[in-house]
């Protein structure tokens, strides 16, 4: 079952995140001890795409964006995942013809149409060496951050500049995963994706910490905006924040009538999208929704509406990509040297 995050992450501090305060230091402290365990080693890099919070900031377009990166200077990258919202465990390639969200989750599935391979499950180690085997030449982890099981040569953060870390406070009691400060003295730098002053405060600390910050956006595609100039469009998704969605398409300039949000990565059902439907057709509108909510109407049981379900894609614009591939370069000297040294 997918849940809302509660308000009050997203608001100062409160009775109700002082009275959750302590549970919220208990798993901060086991996180970050868990954080402090040696992984296991593959002969390859492993770049580790992560976030310090909860929910969606934008890792899985930073990873679209090294696979493509990798693969069109002629690297044959993995991507490995949990394969959060499906059904897998043990490592599995992900296969597109064969695989849908309930087996292997969404991002999987958009990730899969970049990278070469892609292995999903909760095993990350396996994983890596499954990749490895199939001859990956890089790892690119979509999460995983806090997860200890496999050591990363480098590590970038992720963080929706537009709410930062909400009200700084540690699961339950927050939306972090652990204390911020800990997380990015682990990583090597910090990715603020859009605008706003909460990202702003993120990145003093960073700074602070001696990391390095940078910037970067969520563009929509150009032909899909064009595509949907004219029409009156009822927006849905379910991901992290939905408002950001939203805010895409009124930004562009589309005649935007209706919103519905979803939890984060919630499980279509045939119900959902005949409500959703009825409501456009009398209000003459064309439903729309993202890439993500769309890898998830791909079910057996929801397959055959997909044509009449219009999606935005977004892809990530980074302020200095040469900022970004020198931690690629990082990674791979790092991972280079390990191998020197076994």
């Amino acid at each position: 079952m997918t849940l809302h995050p509660p308000g009050f992450w997203w608001r100062p501090p409160g009775l109700a995140a002082a009275l959750l305060a302590p549970v919220g230091a208990a798993i901060g402290a086991l996180t970050l001890r868990r954080m402090t365990q040696r992984g296991e080693e593959v002969p390859i890099p492993v770049l580790c795409i992560g976030n310090p919070t909860v929910g969606g900031a934008g890792k899985t377009p930073t990873a679209l964006w090294y696979l493509d990166r990798l693969t069109s200077t002629g690297g044959r990258p993995f991507a490995l995942l949990r394969g959060h919202g499906g059904a897998v465990s043990a490592p599995l390639r992900v296969d597109l013809a064969r695989d849908d969200a309930d087996a292997v989750g969404d991002e999987a599935l958009l990730l899969a149409r970049h990278a070469p391979t892609v292995v999903a499950g909760g095993d990350r180690a396996g994983g890596a060496r499954l990749a490895v085997a199939a001859g990956a030449t890089h790892l690119v982890m979509d999460d995983g951050f806090q997860n200890p099981s496999l050591a990363k040569d480098a590590s970038l953060l992720v963080v929706d500049a537009m709410v930062g870390i909400g009200n700084g406070a540690v699961l339950p009691a927050g939306p972090l995963r652990a204390p911020l400060a800990p997380q990015i003295s682990r990583a090597d730098a910090v990715l603020l994706v859009g605008e706003g002053a909460a990202g702003d405060a993120v990145a003093r600390i960073a700074e602070r910490l001696g990391r390095t910050v940078l910037r970067a956006m969520l563009a929509p595609s150009p032909e899909a905006v064009a595509a949907l100039r004219g029409r009156r469009l009822h927006a849905f998704a379910g991901i992290g924040r939905p408002q950001k969605f939203f805010a895409t398409l009124e930004r562009e300039g589309l005649d935007l009538i209706a919103r519905t949000a979803f939890p984060d990565h919630h499980r279509f059902r045939r119900g959902d999208i005949e409500a959703l439907a009825r409501t456009a057709a009398r209000d003459g509108a064309t439903l729309v929704t993202t890439a993500k909510d769309m890898a998830r109407l791909g079910t057996a049981e929801l397959k055959d509406v997909q044509a009449a379900i219009a999606v935005l894609p977004v892809s990530l614009v980074p302020q200095e990509p040469a900022a970004l591939d020198a931690l690629l370069r990082r990674a791979e000297a790092r991972a280079q040297a390990r191998q020197a040294g076994c």
